[in-house]
């Protein structure tokens, strides 16, 4: 279990929004958390600690006004860092090297391989020749319904029909290095994590993955642990000191040695 750190930018800023608010329709989402500080401020800090592997999302749609600043505030980051945080938010097979080489170690992809609710494969065999398996998560962040997780794409806002069992992770594993994955329903609320979905993902153990939703606690993180039997790596958002929360950033590196 590592702990991998967050950056996450909407309308230029680094914010922590509450995951299930977010709206392309006026680039609107319930704000937890809006900086005064930059990406390349959390980039450096991250660097400065040695912690390698989290992500940088861009949490608007490439049709918004916001979206340059926002493309403009990733870049920055990773710059600063190269090779340090992978990038994800409207990444194709076409624009996924500008990111690759402005230091992202990583792309991070999900509605792209995306059509009509379904896995496309045929466009995911041509990210994984543009960028190569070794520089490519998957994010299957997804969201319950009728007692099932569903991926959900376009910055969390549509269901597909791709629910996350352990037969698809073992049909996905093959395209990517990592997969990341938000529990939306309660991303950036802090208030528990989802046992479900951690028993799940815990319960399988190919590549690495990454949890992230509604970890708000020192318990949570010793859940995780038990739940997902030390398989899961974890991203804190809103319940980090960083972020405006009220678990330190130093307790959680000296915590995630000792589980």
């Amino acid at each position: 279990m590592e702990f991998r750190p967050c950056i996450d930018i909407h309308n230029g800023k680094v914010k922590q929004i509450v995951g299930g608010t977010l709206k392309d329709q006026g680039d609107m989402a319930a704000e937890n958390f809006v900086s005064e500080q930059d990406a390349p401020f959390y980039a450096k800090l991250y660097q400065s600690y040695g912690i390698r592997g989290g992500h940088i999302i861009l949490l608007n749609g490439k049709d918004s006004p916001h979206y340059e600043a926002t493309k403009l505030q990733a870049l920055a980051a990773l710059q600063v860092y190269p090779g340090g945080m992978q990038v994800g938010g409207g990444i194709t097979a076409e624009n996924a090297h500008e990111f690759l080489r402005a230091g992202a170690s990583h792309v991070i992809v999900t509605s792209y391989v995306f059509r009509d609710g379904k896995v496309d494969y045929e466009r995911l065999e041509k990210l994984v020749q543009a960028v190569g398996k070794e520089h490519l998560v998957l994010d299957l962040s997804c969201r319950k319904k009728d007692g099932a997780y569903y991926i959900v794409t376009d910055r969390w806002q549509k269901f597909t029909e791709e629910r996350v069992t352990v037969e698809l992770l073992n049909r996905l594993y093959q395209y990517a290095d990592e997969f990341l994955i938000h529990a939306v329903d309660v991303e950036g609320k802090a208030s528990g994590i989802e046992r479900e979905l951690v028993e799940l993902l815990g319960s399988w153990n190919r590549i690495p993955v990454t949890y992230a939703g509604g970890i708000g606690s020192f318990q949570n993180l010793e859940e995780l642990a038990e739940w997902g039997q030390h398989h899961l790596n974890y991203t804190i958002g809103s319940a980090l000191d960083l972020f405006g929360g009220t678990m330190k950033f130093e307790d959680v590196l000296a915590f995630s040695k000792t589980i």
